[in-house]
């Protein structure tokens, strides 16, 4: 039954093979086959002539036809075109009026054709169907055709092996491909512009017949690969009317402008964004690389793969910038959304480098203007990099896009933030460099804050160093180490000091002193105050005595709030004479104990005015160590006060007999964390035999 033999196919040649499934068409057409004789007798009559001429082939069979299915009036012309099939063989085709058996009248499409048997014997095959339904068949083609071809949807029509048999111009339209390249093709040789796998997807819709409805897709299309187009795509099976599989359909809807405009808005709410960000991220200390490490992180991956910053060396020292020839720049920051050579070709932070006149970022300087080269070339790599080695780890690390803008401030040109992308296949355009721009603009004067900042802390610093003294190289029986640390503010920089100062007799006056206050102006007030105790130290006057004219002395000082400690040892004696002004109290450590805060009168700072000054003395022998200090070395806004001095006197417990230069680099790093609040002054003494 699966196959079908004929003894007369192809002259002679016997053909088997499996029979193919009904097409369907047959059945929309409802065509009726009938067979007469030479003289015009039914002699066949199918079941679906039954269906359109109203007789049963019992009541057809042996019937002249056209007495039974043509009026009167029409049967002389059916006579004569059946005699002219019959005689010549011509087929004759056309719409003719029957008759029913109800006895209505009914238009219907015939197809006549002369048969011989092996006899010899002639008949005729009439093929008929109802003109009603032919022309639907024919109305619901064209209309079908129409809608493909002027449809602005594109559709293509795969074989089951997902091979193009069909394309609609609108496809062609959307993707930039032609039917020509298409057609008896497979989808895996068309569709590799797309990152997923179309075909895995296709097959599965072909095999489980479940459509995939509105698949959002972006892609670079061959014909327009520097912009991302945006399609929605169905897929779903097709089948006929029995069921059977005839291949898949796919279309394709072009949504890229709603894309773009979504994208658009998307980006838009992003820039803004990451100005807002910057506004709040750049400039959050004044600390000049710690700005520039905070610009480039904040364009990193949003604006760009690789960003740098680097500041001319002329705007750091105040010097003006040539406005030709080469440029010496200080490499401030680079950051990098991922590894990347491109970190090895920039120029290390910290480091100075010197870039020739044709270069880019030379030009952006000079110019002040930004550069943006949107598809670099390997001669724009080399005009980009300082050297060729540099060039060639930009083009392996796969650089496509660049752009550099200026740095910007207060009317001076401080360097440039440069800019490129490796893995972002969009090449930089103007609303980038756009962005860019505001984004340096700001960051711009805080660099240039920083920067003043930079000179005006290492102005108090210079002035702050060169008014604190070296200790004496020897000291009758006293070994002294000392140190001086500036706070991370340049505000807080200028007020802290210590002196050791020789005195007659083999004695030795201590001082440590905080000025209240902070800056230049700080700086020099405790410049006038320590001058001033080494002159009274000079007349010899007890510790109370001195403090009571430093305090005096404050009346005509700007900084009038001071607190200080005044010790003199005596190594004759084995005694210290201590005397305080609202300063925290000296350690002491003494061989075989642990070290304590000595319990000493306070007595008010300096400047406070009319209060007396009360000094103790304490035994001070070989191996005791004094250690005097000012308050930013145990003061933290996150620690208690008192937690503070028991972790300093336990680090003076654990150094106990060592260097005091060891010591003292200990306890400041026990005790003093990175760009501490405060500036520090320590001053370690051991009396020795």
């Amino acid at each position: 039954m699966g196959t079908t033999h004929s003894s007369r196919a192809g002259h002679g040649r016997s053909v088997a093979g499996p029979a193919a499934p009904p097409s369907g068409l047959l059945d929309l057409l409802s065509v009726a086959a009938v067979v007469l004789n030479a003289k015009g007798e039914v002699v066949f009559w199918s079941p679906k002539a039954e269906d359109l001429f109203g007789y049963t082939a019992a009541e057809a069979l042996g019937q002249d036809a056209a007495r039974l299915t043509v009026h009167e009036e029409h049967r002389d012309a059916v006579a004569k075109l059946f005699a002219e099939v019959m005689e010549t063989g011509t087929d004759w085709s056309g719409t003719f009026p029957i008759r029913h058996k109800d006895g209505s009248t009914r238009l219907v499409d015939f197809r006549n054709m002369r048969l011989l048997d092996d006899l010899g014997d002639a008949y005729a095959l009439g093929l008929a169907a109802d003109q009603a339904a032919v022309e639907r068949i024919e109305r619901d083609a064209a209309l079908a055709m129409r809608l493909v071809s002027q449809s602005p949807i594109g559709l293509a029509i795969l074989d089951p092996d997902l091979r193009y048999l069909a394309v609609n111009p609108a496809l062609e339209r959307i993707t930039g491909q032609s039917a020509a390249e298409r057609l008896g093709r497979p989808v895996s040789e068309i569709l590799t512009f797309l990152d997923t796998d179309p075909e895995a997807r296709l097959r599965r819709v072909l095999e489980t017949g479940e459509s995939v409805v509105d698949r959002h897709i972006v892609c670079r299309p061959p014909a327009d690969p520097d912009h991302e187009h945006a399609w929605s795509v169905s897929y779903y099976r097709l089948e006929d009317s029995g069921g059977r599989v005839l291949g898949l359909a796919y279309s394709v809807i072009d949504v890229t402008e709603r894309h773009r405009a979504a994208a658009e808005v998307a980006q838009a709410r992003q820039r803004l964004a990451l100005i807002a960000q910057a506004s709040a991220c750049v400039g959050s200390t004044l600390d000049l690389e710690a700005t520039a490490r905070e610009l480039a992180d904040v364009v990193v991956p949003v604006l760009a793969d690789v960003a740098a910053v680097d500041v001319l060396d002329s705007a750091l020292d105040g010097r003006t910038a040539p406005h030709e020839g080469p440029a010496l720049f200080r490499a401030l920051a680079v950051s990098a959304a991922h590894p990347t050579e491109a970190v090895r070709a920039a120029d290390p932070p910290g480091g100075l480098a010197h870039y020739d006149s044709d270069r880019l970022i030379t030009q952006c300087v000079r110019t002040r203007r930004s550069v943006l080269v949107p598809h670099t070339t390997r001669q724009d790599l080399e005009r980009i990099a300082r050297h060729g080695e540099a060039a060639s780890l930009l083009a392996s690390a796969g650089v496509h896009s660049y752009l550099a803008v200026p740095l910007v401030a207060r009317g001076e040109v401080l360097g440039a933030l440069d800019l490129i992308r490796t893995r972002n296949p969009a090449p930089f355009d103007d609303d980038d460099a756009f962005l860019a721009g505001e984004l340096a603009a700001r960051a711009a004067v805080c660099i240039d804050n920083a920067r003043g900042y930079q000179v005006q802390r290492q102005a108090a610093l210079t002035l702050q160093r060169s008014l604190l003294p070296e200790p004496p190289s020897h000291l009758p029986g006293l070994e002294v180490a000392c140190r001086y640390q500036p706070a991370g503010a340049t505000s807080e920089i200028g007020g802290d000091w210590y002196d050791a100062i020789p005195l007659q007799g083999d004695r030795t006056a201590l001082v440590v002193g905080d000025v209240m206050g902070s800056g230049i102006s700080a700086a020099a007030t405790m410049g006038q105050l320590r001058s001033a105790a080494r002159a009274f130290a000079e007349l010899a006057l007890a510790p109370a005595d001195a403090l009571h004219h430093l305090d005096h002395l404050t009346e005509g000082v700007e900084q009038t709030i001071t607190t200080c400690i005044y010790c003199v040892y005596d190594p004759h004696q084995g005694t210290c004479e201590i005397c305080i002004a609202g300063h925290l109290p000296p350690a002491l450590t003494r061989l075989g104990h642990a070290a304590q805060l000595l319990d000493l009168p306070t007595g008010a700072p300096l400047g406070v005015g009319g209060v007396p000054f009360e000094a103790a003395t304490i035994t001070f022998r070989p191996g005791d160590e004094l250690v005097l200090y000012t308050d930013g070395l145990v003061e933290t806004r996150s620690e208690a006060i008192d937690a503070r001095l028991d972790t300093l006197l336990d680090a003076l417990t654990e150094t106990r007999g060592r260097d005091l230069e060891a010591t003292c680099d200990r306890i400041l790093e026990i005790l003093r964390s990175p760009g501490g609040e405060d500036d520090v002054a320590l001053l370690i003494a051991r009396a020795r035999s």
